[in-house]
C-alpha cells in the first residue's frame, strides 16, 4: 500500500494509521491525564511497563522527549553522559541534553554492528577530581539507526548495565527501535530492557500508531520524570485518544514486524544485484537498508534520491554517496520489486 501515491521508504515514521487502529482512537475513553485520570493512557503505560518488565511507565510525545527526560531525571547540571558519536541523542535531538540539561556528553566512537566498546566506555568514565563532570550516565542505543537498524543483544547490554553499576552509573536505553531488535532475535522484549535503569520506545515507528513514545523505569524514577514531562510542557489531558493507537499497536501490531524485516532483506539482496549500487548485508538486520553509490556513478545520493521520487519512490540520503531506505507496515512485498525496478532503471539514467 503506497503512501499519496508514492512508496515511502524515508522513514517508518510516515506510516499512517490503519482502520482498526482509527477506530479503536476513536472509541477511546478519556479523562485528564496530568490529573492522572486518564484510563487509557493508564492502560498503555501499564501494559508498556509490563512489556519492558519495568515498575511504570510514562506516556510522552516522541522518542527525543522521552529520551530528555530520562537524562533530565537521572543527571544534574554540569553532569557528564557517556554516548556513541552516531547516536540518535548525539546526533539528532538538537543538543537537548546540553541545552536544556546543562549536561555533557562525553562522546565515544559507535563500531559498525551499533555498540560502544566497553574500554571505550571504561575508559570515558571520569576520575574523582574536581577539574572533571561528574559522570553519571551511560546511553546505548538499540537498534542502531546509523548502523543500519543493526541489534544489540541482551548478553551486551548486560555487559553495559554490568560496566556502568559497578562505577555507580545508570543504564539508558534509547529503544526507539526495541521490538524490532526483540523480534529478530526471537526473544521477549523484556530481555532487552531488563538490565536497564530507564528505557524508552517509540509507538510511531514500526508499530504504526500515529504519536508517541513511553519512557520505563522504577516507580520513582517515573514520579520524577512525570515532574520533567511537565517542566518540558508536555502534560497532556485527553490523550487517550492518542494512546489507544499505542494500546492497539501493543497488541495487534509486534509480530508483524517481521514481515518488514523480510522485505528489508528482498530489498538490499535485490539492491545488491544492480551495478553501481552496494549494500552491506551483515548490517541489514531488521526494517532498514543503507546502500551506498559506487564512484563509477556519475551522480550522488541527493541526485539518485531525486531520480527516484520522480518515479514513485522515496528515500532518504544520509551521506553524499548513501542512501537510506526503511521499510514499515505500508510497504508491501511487490512494492519491493517495483522499487527494485526503479532504482535498476534510474541508475542507467
Amino acid at each position: 500500500m503506497s503512501i499519496n501515491n508514492f512508496i515511502d521508504l524515508r522513514s517508518d515514521t510516515v506510516t499512517v494509521p490503519t482502520n482498526e487502529m482509527r477506530a479503536a482512537m476513536a472509541q477511546a475513553e478519556v479523562g485528564d491525564d496530568v490529573l492522572g485520570e486518564d484510563p487509557t493512557i493508564n492502560r498503555l503505560q501499564e501494559m508498556a511497563a509490563a512489556r519492558m518488565g519495568k515498575e511504570a511507565g510514562l506516556f510522552v510525545s516522541s522518542g527525543t522527549m522521552g529520551n530528555l527526560i530520562a537524562l533530565l531525571t537521572h543527571c544534574g547540571r554540569g553532569d557528564e553522559i557517556i554516548i556513541g558519536d552516531s547516536s540518535h541523542i548525539f546526533i539528532n535531538e538538537a543538543g537537548g541534553s546540553a541545552a536544556v540539561g546543562g549536561i555533557h556528553p562525553h562522546i565515544v566512537p559507535t563500531q559498525r554492528d551499533g555498540t560502544l566498546r566497553l574500554e571505550d566506555v571504561a575508559a570515558a568514565i571520569r576520575s574523582d577530581d574536581e577539574h572533571h563532570p561528574i559522570t553519571r550516565l551511560i546511553a546505548i542505543e538499540n537498534t542502531h539507526n546509523r548502523s543500519g537498524g543493526t541489534v544489540l543483544t541482551a548478553e551486551y547490554t548486560q555487559q553495559v548495565a554490568d560496566l556502568a553499576h559497578g562505577h555507580g552509573l545508570v543504564l539508558h536505553i534509547d529503544g526507539a527501535r526495541l521490538f524490532n531488535a526483540a523480534v529478530a532475535l526471537g526473544i521477549d522484549v523484556a530481555a532487552l530492557a531488563r538490565a536497564a535503569d530507564s528505557v524508552t520506545f517509540c509507538l510511531s515507528k514500526g508499530l504504526g500508531a500515529p504519536v508517541g513514545s513511553v519512557l520505563c523505569g522504577s516507580q520513582a524514577f517515573i514520579k520524577t520524570a512525570r515532574r520533567r514531562r511537565k517542566m518540558l510542557g508536555g502534560g497532556m489531558r485527553q490523550a487517550g485518544i492518542l494512546a489507544a493507537a499505542g494500546v492497539y499497536a501493543l497488541d495487534h501490531r509486534v509480530d508483524r514486524l517481521k514481515e518488514d524485516h523480510a522485505n528489508a532483506r528482498r530489498l538490499a539482496e535485490g539492491i545488491g544485484r544492480i551495478p553501481g549500487l552496494c549494500v552491506d548485508m551483515a548490517a541489514v538486520q531488521t526494517n532498514m537498508v543503507y546502500f551506498d553509490l559506487s564512484d563509477d556513478l556519475p551522480f550522488g545520493a541527493v541526485e539518485l534520491c531525486r531520480l527516484a521520487e520522480a518515479h514513485g519512490v522515496k528515500m532518504f540520503d544520509v551521506a553524499p554517496r548513501t542512501i537510506r531506505a526503511v521499510i514499515h507496515c505500508w510497504v508491501s512485498s511487490a512494492e519491493i520489486e517495483t522499487t527494485l525496478q526503479i532504482l535498476s532503471e534510474v541508475t542507467k539514467l
